[in-house]
């Protein structure tokens, strides 16, 4: 949301926001037009709702947002895209890449909006050269410029800024230029005192590239959010408002002090970025090692570290693979906290941390629905989410932070959707494998033998590790044959929900024979399509035999194959998915089985689709594709 310099106000609890004419082009969104109280309240309402989706999370309430002070002029960092005519500004709302320039934006802290205004000028004598160091990328023009990364450090005195010039890598053959127009903006904005170019490559949605390379003036400048003092640097992350930054640092801090009496904890920083959280805890008396997979963060982490004396190890590596060495070392920590990006912690990283078995887990989130995705699966892992606080950590737009503290509690009892004296049928979760795999710190089957009675319970059936939904397990082993006959029968239908790239025919079957142990099996999937969102399509799938990996691999081989699938999938399309709307893993699940019970007669049994599953529809089709499947009950019956 962007504010006009001239009509910009805000007048307590009752009052309404006056905005640019940009605002409804440019990320403008619902929150025009309400109180602050009534802005707080809508985010409050978007955490509860993202927790409302999982019955894990059931008696979880979510405290009342923390608000900000200030609510304009706070934000210390942005990254601004360039375009044509001078633009420096965002997106414009609706996918593509037009660029709404947003001169006077008053979310900007002064520092930043200072040198924004000093950059757009050199942007203009550039671009009326067309070949200047700073003219705008574009495919009708020789420009290099992509966009803009600006970053405020504070730690005492004045405000002092990093800028980075995000620059196409494929036309710059040399820096000679780049380091003049770094020079040139330092002369002109005294309060920028590092200017570097970072070296975008290829199609890809992220901004920033892997290389920076320092062009004038210092590469780091210290900062301080709270207690804590790190060193600011070109395009590493920061909480976008000081204030509420000091905020999510306390509490991460009494959390820590909460869940163990030791005077010196254990503590485990993931995705640690420059070490802001991580210098906050061992100033306070932790040992912390921290884990963050971007050099030139850790290596400003090690350097602050070693500046003020603080027991701060900081290891540059991917957080899943340190885990899983940590793990393998057999490792002990009495906390960990998590600190990933918007689109949350990898599965692999959650499976891995579940084994080092902390004793707590706090999880600092931007983003509600990967936050809640992440405390389901977590909970499966013996993780309880005891409390769950939201702050407004960007006033103004619809996006609200959470710290939520886990606890060690144990692994959770399945939960049972039908059962007799012989069988029972159960939810399945995501990153669940049915029995015991290696690379999985638990299983269906492990929680199944919680149930009363279910000690001895084997699987008639399984899912792939990643499909949610139903599975049927006999009470003894003695049982699984009968079953396993009840389920090869032609009245019983196992259906299920996938979502898959492109837009399929209304209905189709899939005939196509499947190895299987070295020998070919006859296989049949049939499909309806019940909605279509951004050109993909959600299907409702029965496959006729239960082939390895059938529905997959049927899908995938006339062209529209399962999102989020690693194995048959499209990469770039998981990637899109993974990046922008959550999905970490394949949109594939259970929902339905109809059988004839040897004596009770014709049985139905629905378990509902997963809450991440129905945050990714909801994210890609709207509300609206939501309600229009829940109206069809094509996504499961509700769980009591």
């Amino acid at each position: 949301m962007i504010l006009s310099p001239e009509s910009a106000s805000e007048d307590g609890e009752t009052g309404s926001l006056v905005v640019c004419e940009h605002a409804d082009r440019c990320g403008g969104c619902p929150v025009i037009g309400l109180s602050y109280g009534e802005q707080l309240a809508g985010k409050h309402a978007r955490v509860v709702a993202a927790a409302a989706r999982y019955p894990a999370l059931a008696l979880l309430s979510a405290m009342p947002v923390l608000p900000a002070d200030p609510i304009v002029g706070y934000r210390t960092r942005a990254k601004l895209m360039v375009g044509p005519e001078s633009k420096l500004g965002l997106f414009a709302k609706g996918g593509g890449h037009e660029v709404v320039d947003i001169p006077g934006c008053r979310v900007l802290a002064p520092s930043i909006a200072g040198v924004v205004a000093r950059v757009r000028v050199q942007i203009a004598a550039a671009e009326r050269e067309d070949d200047g160091p700073l003219a705008p990328f574009g495919s009708s023009s020789r420009g290099v410029l992509r966009a803009v990364d600006l970053r405020e450090a504070r730690d005492g005195g004045g405000a002092r800024v990093l800028v980075t010039l995000v620059v196409e890598r494929a036309r710059v053959a040399e820096t000679a230029s780049l380091e003049e127009a770094a020079r040139e903006l330092m002369r002109a904005a005294p309060e920028v005192v590092g200017v570097a170019a970072n070296f975008h490559e290829g199609d890809t949605p992220q901004v920033l590239g892997n290389r920076t390379v320092t062009l004038a003036g210092v590469a780091n400048a210290p900062d301080r959010a709270g207690t804590s003092v790190h060193l600011a640097t070109f395009g590493s992350f920061v909480q976008a408002h000081r204030g509420q930054a000091g905020r999510v640092h306390a509490l991460v801090s009494e959390a820590v002090r909460a869940c163990t009496p030791e005077p010196r904890p254990r503590v485990l920083d993931l995705y640690g970025g420059a070490g802001s959280i991580a210098l906050g805890l061992a100033a306070a008396g932790a040992k912390v090692h921290m884990i963050e997979s971007f050099p030139a963060a850790v290596a400003q982490a090690r350097e602050a570290a070693r500046a003020q004396g603080l027991e701060v190890h900081a290891e540059c590596a991917d957080v899943a693979e340190a885990l899983r060495t940590l793990s393998q070392s057999r490792a002990r920590f009495d906390a960990a906290v998590l600190n990933p990006p918007r689109r949350g912690a990898s599965p692999a990283a959650r499976e891995w941390l579940a084994r080092l078995e902390p004793t707590a887990i706090i999880y600092v989130s931007c983003d509600p629905e990967t936050l809640t995705r992440d405390l389901d699966h977590l909970a499966r892992l013996g993780y309880t989410a005891a409390s769950l606080q939201p702050l407004d950590m960007i006033p103004l737009t619809e996006e609200v932070e959470t710290v939520a503290v886990l606890r060690r509690t144990g692994l959770p009892p399945a939960r049972v959707l039908y059962e007799d004296d012989q069988v029972l049928i159960v939810e399945k979760g995501p990153h669940e494998p049915t029995a015991p795999q290696g690379e999985y710190a638990g299983s269906l089957l492990a929680r199944v033998r919680r149930i009363a009675g279910a000690h001895g319970a084997v699987p008639v059936h399984r899912l792939d590790a990643g499909t949610g939904g139903l599975v049927m397990f006999a009470r003894r082993p003695e049982h699984v044959a009968a079953w396993s006959r009840v389920l090869a029968a032609p009245a019983t239908r196992e259906i299920y929900i996938a979502a898959v790239r492109g837009v399929v025919a209304m209905k189709g079957v899939v005939r196509r024979t499947l190895r299987e142990n070295g020998r070919a099996c006859e296989a049949r999937t049939r499909y309806r399509r019940i909605a279509t969102a951004s050109r993909h399509s959600v299907l409702r799938v029965v496959p006729d035999q239960g082939r390895t990996h059938q529905i997959r691999r049927h899908l995938a081989a006339i062209g529209h194959p399962v999102l989020g699938d690693e194995r048959y999938g499209d990469p770039a399309t998981n990637r899109h998915f993974a990046e922008k709307h959550g999905l970490d893993r394949a949109f594939l699940h259970c929902v339905r089985m109809e059988f004839d019970h040897p004596s009770a007669g014709r049985q139905v049994v629905e378990s509902p689709l997963g809450g991440d599953l129905r945050a990714v529809v909801e994210r890609v089709g709207g509300a609206g594709t939501l309600r229009l499947l829940d109206r069809k009950n094509a996504l499961g019956a509700p769980l009591d």
